[in-house]
């Protein structure tokens, strides 16, 4: 088996502990490497940063798309390319509810990218 045919590693997303030590304290595994950066990649696009940010952020939790449309200065094709790629992403869940979507995000990977990311403050020198 190559090494592109080797099978991932399982990481619950929606755990709530952390994957795997913040970047900063080990090296990240390969498999957590490949698992995560399509998340990171699609929260790349600032576009998509900011439909997270409103998603994450909206009052009950959720958000339809005929909230976030109106937003920006972009036709209603490119915004639903944008959610597409944040749920391919795993970043948020989709619901249809007659003609409008709502979407919610999922909090267990936001968890694991924060976690990630995680910076200890550096040990305070003693003078």
């Amino acid at each position: 088996m190559s090494k592109q045919e080797a099978p991932l590693a399982v990481i619950d997303l929606n755990a709530d502990a952390p994957c795997c030590p913040p970047l900063a304290q080990s090296r990240v595994p390969a498999e957590t490497a490949a698992v995560l950066a399509p998340a990171f990649k699609a929260l790349g696009d600032p576009v998509r940063l900011q439909l997270m940010s409103m998603i994450a952020s909206a009052e009950d939790g959720e958000a339809c798309v005929c909230d976030l449309t109106p937003a920006f200065d972009l036709t209603g094709p490119t915004i639903s390319h944008h959610l597409k790629t944040l749920r391919e992403a795993g970043l948020v869940d989709a619901e249809r509810r007659g003609t409008w979507v709502y979407y919610r995000a999922r909090p267990g990977i936001l968890r694991q990218l924060a976690g990630l990311l995680a910076v200890e403050p550096a040990p305070s020198s003693q003078a």
